[in-house]
């Protein structure tokens, strides 16, 4: 078998910085060069390349089989996304006809059938799309929502298989819709974020710019294409400033995670890839204690470790530089950001070289409570520099009043630029809610510090019991120090008493069968969770894989909520 020869990372195209009007009009550009996409299979081993030219001839005759299946401009192509060539294919062909293609979540391996039907369910209620296509082997499960709601259905294969007829293709403007992004966890009340052509291009160029990108760069990326970091930041920035890119699939990942650095260790030039905390506490939870890291891995050529999409915890970045610090891991390579789908995806950056940066914070000064009087410790939390504002990006912190906050003060953060979204699609009152005279309003606690954005926390996450803030990641990283806990075993979140109260609740998971073990760690986290609230909480244990998370694979607390209040999750009776 002839040995495949990825595309290369430098070609003699000039390199333009998403400088152009529509995404079809970056393709357009990209196909004249030589690189493209690389996809890998579990083992990181190279099965199929793909360069920009080749796809833009798919994608051409995507359009086309589109436009002959009765799509119109504006109609939306609800597309399941899988790391694959025909899904790249699929999705700038409803570019190139017009339409707006929506990227959806491939199944889990939790929920089930019900579960993912339902899922994609709403969000195909949403976005009301005039076709859905998906990966053949999950043509059961895709077909029965598509289906269900008198949507053709095809499979990517029988849909490349149809005849590609002669048709005349749209032209776009930047002032156009690109597609629509299901922000992560909108399961039941989806948000379709609606960005236009100028929106993105204007976001790829800004993080191309901050990143510095060079012409020895190459992207290595497992991220979903559903979620906005995956979707945006590895794939269409990809075309935009021509980047080869190396591609594994988010389940093989999860599978075999030394894979990723497999492939950064293998790429002959300089690596950027980003990855949300968990990916990192992942690679250096596998590695363990092995001694063979410098033998396997060579990670001296990483030059952009980017960090977003949750909070970042810098005591899980510490563990992986020290990890990985013999294989040529460089801590400053680190690329702490922020940003979310209603902005495109980067509202900011760390510049590249200053690596992560943390503030200690008392926290009080994250609790909203007055100082205190010195009659008892002060407790610090480690706060991460997310960096400063991409290109032409405003940002302010306020009060629930809408008053403009001093500088190091805790409150909303807002942002103002080029890139913000036109709207939630389909939804106004939605839409009225967060924008505000050309404002978004991000939903996300922080304060700024000598021009750079400092996340604390979610708005909507939020415990407040008796006038004091509690952000539920300091009460679940609590736990997780706790021996035989790891992240995502703990979801904190605000209840009302029988009695009216607020307070808070922790669900646990938990791994034993036996009682007298169970009520000693129940004891053991109630102990550890007053220490941090000064107060009582609901303890609870639930069974292990009980807690639910998002299409991108993080926590949902507000899901996790709403499933113990109506009695779905049943948690373990613990003799207290």
């Amino acid at each position: 078998m002839t040995e495949l020869t990825p595309t290369p990372t430098s070609d003699e195209l000039p390199r333009r910085f998403s400088d152009f009007e529509t995404l079809g009009d970056a393709l357009d550009y990209a196909a004249r060069g030589k690189k493209g996409f690389n996809f890998h299979d579990a083992r990181a081993s190279l099965v199929r390349v793909y360069p920009f030219s080749e796809l833009r001839e798919d994608a051409l005759a995507s359009a086309k089989r589109l436009i002959a299946a009765g799509i119109k401009p504006g109609d939306r192509v609800a597309l399941i996304a899988d790391t694959e060539p025909q899904f790249c294919a699929l999705f700038f062909g409803a570019v190139y006809a017009g339409a707006l293609p929506v990227p959806l979540p491939l199944p889990t391996s939790f929920g089930g059938k019900e579960s993912y039907i339902d899922q994609i369910g709403v969000q195909l209620d949403s976005c009301d799309p005039a076709i859905l296509l998906f990966p053949d082997e999950i043509a059961d499960l895709a077909g029965a929502a598509g289906q269900s709601r008198s949507i053709p259905v095809f499979g990517w294969d029988a849909f490349s298989e149809k005849k590609v007829p002669d048709a005349q293709l749209p032209t776009a403007s930047g002032s156009d819709i690109a597609y629509l992004q299901y922000s992560s966890g909108s399961t039941r009340f989806p948000h379709g974020v609606a960005v236009s052509h100028k929106a993105l291009l204007h976001n790829l160029g800004s993080h191309a710019h901050g990143m510095l990108i060079r012409d020895s760069d190459r992207c290595i990326s497992w991220l979903p294409f559903y979620h906005d970091m995956g979707l945006v930041g590895c794939f269409l920035s990809m075309v935009a400033n021509q980047v080869s890119t190396d591609y594994l699939k988010t389940a093989d990942f999860a599978r075999r995670p030394l894979s990723w650095l497999d492939l950064i260790t293998r790429n002959p030039g300089t690596s950027c890839s980003f990855s949300p905390t968990f990916g990192y506490e992942i690679c250096a939870r596998r590695i363990g204690s092995q001694s063979n890291v410098q033998e396997r891995f060579d990670l001296s050529r990483w030059r952009l470790a980017g960090n977003g999409a949750d909070m970042i915890r810098p005591d899980v970045m510490q563990r992986f530089t020290d990890a990985f610090a013999p294989a040529g891991f460089d801590a400053k390579a680190f690329l702490p950001s922020y940003g979310l789908a209603e902005a495109t995806l980067a509202v900011t950056l760390m510049p590249s070289g200053e690596g992560m940066e943390v503030e200690l914070v008392e926290e009080t000064e994250l609790s909203g409570e007055k100082q205190s009087d010195g009659s008892r410790p002060k407790r610090f939390r480690a706060i991460v520099n997310c960096g400063k504002p991409v290109r032409d990006t405003q940002l302010e912190i306020r009060e629930e009043n809408g008053a403009v906050l001093a500088e190091k003060s805790v409150g909303k953060v807002w942002m103002k630029g080029p890139a913000v979204m036109e709207c939630y699609y389909r939804d106004q009152e939605a839409t009225d809610a967060c924008l505000v005279d050309g404002w978004l309003d991000t939903g996300d606690m922080g304060y700024l510090s000598n021009g750079y954005l400092y996340i604390v926390g979610r708005a909507k996450d939020m415990i407040i019991i008796n006038g004091k803030n509690h952000w539920p990641q300091d009460i679940e990283w609590a736990v997780e120090q706790l021996p035989g806990f790891k992240a995502g075993d703990i979801a904190a979140f605000a209840i009302t008493t029988p009695g009216g109260e607020e307070t808070p609740a922790v669900l646990v998971q938990c791994r034993t069968s036996d009682e007298t073990e169970r009520l000693r760690l129940w004891n053991e986290i109630r102990e550890k969770v007053r220490a941090i609230t000064g107060m009582n909480c609901v303890i609870e244990l639930v069974p292990p894989r009980t807690l639910p998370r998002t299409s991108s694979g993080k926590l949902s607390r507000a899901k996790a909520r709403n499933l113990y209040l109506s009695g779905d999750i049943q948690p373990y009776a613990v003799a207290a």
